[in-house]
């Protein structure tokens, strides 16, 4: 195993640790502008998500009413939304290529399937990592530092497989000298393949895991430099409950 990964697994709680966790209950709270230029304003404002961490699939809680939830599964990808009795709505297999070609983050609307992939395959990476990057088929190499606000982070360069819903495929992780996530880039394949600069902190304990608390959603320019002064999105963690096998 690369240095820097045994280095920042062991920093989040271990990895022995973590084999045995099976699922996260997690409160929290997307916000941000992008939901509404997506159609769908405070879709993200209170939720309950429940994970696997053991496979890809997550569930919010409430999604677009209050007796309604959202779940993403893979190996198929599949988004349903169904009611507290377990009633479906609605429900898409194969739900990434369901996204519109032309992208514009202003006037694009999206559906409700396509909110809740999104937003699902996205948190269901935040809360797994650093462990995912040790999952069947990631793959990790330490690549050259870098220097921000007179510090110096260590990056990860992580490529994900066709069969983790994600982002994009190629992705890299800053860690600071206690090896903590700063940073994180990424170039999301359904808004058009933006730069994007995700940003960590308040970095929690919850059960002997660390997570960080705080996320800031910014755009980065062709040398890496971030625009931090606008975040399209922000992710807001308050509470997390781990069950063991």
């Amino acid at each position: 195993m690369d240095e820097l990964l045994s280095s920042v697994l062991n920093a989040y709680g271990g990895l022995d640790n973590w084999s045995q966790v099976t699922t996260l209950t997690v409160k929290l709270e997307l916000g941000g502008p992008f939901w509404a230029a997506r159609g769908w304003p405070g879709v993200y404002a209170g939720e309950t998500v429940i994970l696997d961490a053991r496979r890809e699939r997550i569930a919010f809680t409430p999604f677009t009413a209050p007796d309604r939830t959202s779940v993403l599964e893979v190996d198929p990808e599949r988004v349903v939304i169904q009611t507290a009795g377990g009633g479906v709505v609605e429900e898409r297999t194969e739900p990434r290529r369901s996204f519109p070609m032309k992208y514009d983050f202003a006037t694009t609307p999206w559906d409700a399937i396509q909110v809740a992939y999104f937003a699902s395959a996205a948190v269901w990476n935040y809360l797994t990592e650093p462990f995912v990057f040790t999952y069947a088929g990631v793959q990790t190499r330490e690549i050259e530092p870098w220097d921000e606000d007179g510090q110096t982070w260590r990056r990860l360069a992580v490529t994900f497989p066709d069969t983790n819903a994600n982002h994009n495929a190629n992705q890299v992780f800053y860690y600071d000298e206690h090896f903590m996530q700063r940073r994180m880039d990424y170039s999301p394949d359904v808004t058009g393949n933006p730069p994007i600069a995700q940003y960590a902190y308040d970095e929690k304990t919850f059960d002997g895991f660390v997570f960080p608390t705080r996320r800031l959603v910014y755009r980065h320019d062709a040398e890496g430099i971030a625009d931090q002064s606008f975040a399209p999105i922000t992710v807001n963690v308050y509470t997390i409950t781990i069950e063991r096998a």
